[in-house]
C-alpha cells in the first residue's frame, strides 16, 4: 500500500523536512480514504487525519535509534 511514500529514516534519507513528512501523511490518508481531494463536508476530518499521521510519523522518526549512529537523530523545529 502507498508505494509512492518514500522511506524517511536515516540513512536512506539523511535530512527529513516537515514537508516530507506532510507529503507522506497526505499520501497515506488519500490511500486509506480513497479520496484524492475530499468533498467540503469531509475536509475537516481529512485534514485532521493528515495532521495526526504527520505527528505520529515525526514521533516515530524522532524515537528511532539507528545502528551505527551516535544516538537519536535531532528533531526539526
Amino acid at each position: 500500500m502507498c508505494r509512492s511514500i518514500k522511506t524517511l529514516r536515516p540513512p536512506t534519507t539523511p535530512e527529513v523536512t516537515d514537508e516530507d513528512i506532510r507529503a507522506a501523511a497526505l499520501q497515506y490518508v488519500r490511500k486509506v480514504s480513497g479520496f484524492r481531494a475530499p468533498a467540503a463536508h469531509n475536509r475537516e476530518v481529512f485534514d485532521q487525519a493528515v495532521n495526526a499521521v504527520a505527528a505520529a510519523t515525526r514521533e516515530l522518526l524522532d524515537g528511532l535509534q539507528i545502528r551505527g549512529s551516535a544516538g537519536r537523530r535531532p528533531s526539526l523545529p
